[in-house]
């Protein structure tokens, strides 16, 4: 059975509804809830702990794939929205939009309700300014199975439409905690070094210590600076040792998104190797 059908052909409330999901990161936070374009992402949506469908949004029900009218039927949204008159594709980011857009309904999750396994890998992203990179750290860091994601102080969100695109649906299937004062990030971080001998790791052109000659120890917290500045000085004072990248070409850098996903390949290795 298909839940209701609105059909818009106007720049109503509803439609100004989905437009502050997609553009206002305090509507998001205010309504509990994000806007998704792209069908993988949406798919990594369904199911996912924490995360509610709400609204399936699309430019004309009759001409949905198969798969689309299934999805419609049976994908647990409250709400099918038709937008006509050229309203979906003024709504899409893309030239040639996918047939279906959608809004989830979503829990934050706090750093006091985090669960960690004993031998836990956490990301720490230091006031991430690029909404590719963040999605992109993001699908890495479920790539290699890290237990949480953590970004810090000022910095964009990563339930932006375009760091879930970037992040291929990823944002779904990865614990992921914003943190804006540093001293509760520090006690966090202090008391996993404390009870799970967590060390922690920072990534930087000039580090003491070289990736893939020098061991990386598990359990561990991979911190990444932000993309201009760095890590900041406060951060860099918890942070136990400092890797380099071996670089072999003209350039001396990364960018972090890059540097970010080989740390994360060699972290994720010791912990699977038991170092």
């Amino acid at each position: 059975m298909l839940p209701p059908l609105r059909r818009i052909a106007e720049r109503g409330d509803l439609y100004q509804v989905l437009l502050a999901l997609k553009q206002n990161r305090r509507k998001r936070s205010e309504l509990g809830e994000l806007f998704v374009e792209g069908v993988e992402s949406i798919k990594q949506g369904l199911g996912a702990p924490r995360f509610s469908p709400s609204r399936l949004v699309f430019a004309d029900y009759d001409r949905l794939s198969d798969w689309g009218k299934g999805l419609a039927a049976e994908g647990g949204f409250s709400e099918l929205v038709e937008l006509g008159g050229g309203l979906y594709e003024e709504l899409a980011d893309r030239a040639e939009p996918s047939e279906i857009m959608a809004t989830f309904r979503f829990e934050r999750l706090e750093l006091s309700s985090v669960r960690l396994p004993e031998r836990p890998l956490v990301v720490v992203f230091d006031r991430p300014s690029d909404l590719g990179n963040l999605g992109s750290l993001i699908r890495s860091a479920n790539a290699f199975g890290a237990d949480l994601f953590i970004t810090h102080g000022h910095c964009v969100d990563f339930f932006d439409p375009k760091v879930i695109r970037s992040s291929l649906g990823a944002v779904f299937r990865t614990p992921l905690v914003h943190v804006e004062p540093f001293d509760e990030l520090a006690s966090f971080l202090l008391d996993l070094k404390e009870e799970r001998g967590l060390a922690v790791l920072g990534t930087d052109s000039t580090g003491d210590l070289v990736l893939g000659k020098d061991p990386v120890e598990a359990p561990a917290a991979v911190v990444l600076g932000n993309e201009a500045k760095g890590m900041s000085v406060r951060l860099k004072g918890l942070v136990d040792r400092t890797y380099r990248i071996p670089m072999v070409g003209d350039v001396n850098s990364l960018n972090v998104a890059c540097a970010g996903s080989i740390f994360l390949w060699s972290a994720a290795a010791a912990r699977s190797s038991g170092t």
